[in-house]
């Protein structure tokens, strides 16, 4: 009997030791993920933090390094949306306006293009897919001066044209090649079993596909419009100047607040009214565009 306690905790020891070791390594582990974690969010965060305690203090404590709200005033905002020199109230319209025609025609196209890419077979296909993927990644920068000579000939400078047209081509390869990815994953046995039941394709996709593919199309949809919402390099150079059809990123670039005077708080609250709304829909809709993104991920 005493051997057997003896062997039994000679055994037991060295198990518990083990145990205590993981458990150690394991808490290490947290604590360092953790300290990883919360040093990009403040690293990601300070700057737009830092954006919104100017947007609320008053002008004449601009350069105060108070990082807290401190001499708090609305003045900036009523600033912001005094149409007399910046617009900035019709700037907001304009990048409504332009990003949801990029987004519903890059959505149109995209959703075709996506399914027949996913479901025909054809020669060249996989060129087709490259040249798509190359073009999401071609530099805007490169393209800028033919854009501008193109519309300038065109007499189309400073319409919404100018504006919605070369984003849509920027927009078409992310939508075409994320809907292609996400048809591909899809089971053909729904559409098989529809056309079984006497479904047209037409009525197999609009009643069967279209509908599965519901969370992948909204992600979809939000990604091409922040992209839209965000874009400034084409819009600052085909908008011409013309205040009347300024997105709000080129009104930002150009707020004025009389000569020689730079409007920092000023700036910072028009910033926060356009920062502001897409924080709430990404906020809103997080669950909708994970679950978009990993839809195609698994096969039903």
């Amino acid at each position: 009997m005493t051997a057997v306690a003896h062997g039994s905790t000679a055994v037991g020891a060295p198990t518990e030791a083990v145990a205590t070791r993981r458990r150690s390594n394991f808490n290490r582990g947290n604590v360092g993920t953790m300290a990883v974690i919360v040093l990009i969010i403040v690293w990601c965060l300070a700057p737009f933090y830092w954006m919104v305690v100017l947007a609320f203090r008053d002008t004449a404590y601009t350069f105060d390094t108070t990082p807290w709200f401190t001499h708090v005033s609305f003045e900036n905002f009523r600033y912001a949306f005094d149409t007399t020199d910046n617009k900035f109230g019709r700037s907001l319209i304009n990048s409504l306006f332009i990003g949801s025609v990029v987004t519903l025609l890059a959505m149109i196209i995209g959703v075709f293009a996506g399914y027949a890419m996913a479901r025909l077979s054809f020669r060249g296909k996989g060129l087709i897919l490259a040249a798509i993927l190359g073009a999401s990644m071609f530099p805007g920068v490169a393209i800028l001066t033919p854009l501008f000579q193109l519309f300038a000939d065109w007499g189309m400078l400073g319409t919404y044209p100018a504006l919605i047209l070369p984003q849509i081509s920027f927009s078409l390869p992310l939508a075409v090649y994320t809907l292609t990815s996400f048809f591909s994953d899809m089971p053909w046995e729904l559409e098989q079993a529809a056309r079984v039941d006497g479904a047209t394709p037409g009525q197999a996709f609009r009643l069967v596909i279209f509908p599965l593919a519901a969370p992948a199309l909204f992600t979809t949809a939000i990604l091409v419009f922040l992209a839209s919402w965000n874009e400034y390099l084409l819009s600052s150079v085909l908008s011409n100047g013309v205040k009347n059809v300024e997105p709000s990123t080129v009104a930002l670039a150009n707020f004025t607040a009389g000569p020689h005077v730079v409007p920092y708080t000023q700036t910072m609250a028009a910033g926060v009214v356009v920062t502001v709304p897409l924080v709430i829909v990404v906020l809103l809709f997080q669950r909708r565009i994970v679950s978009g993104l990993t839809a195609g991920g698994v096969k039903g």
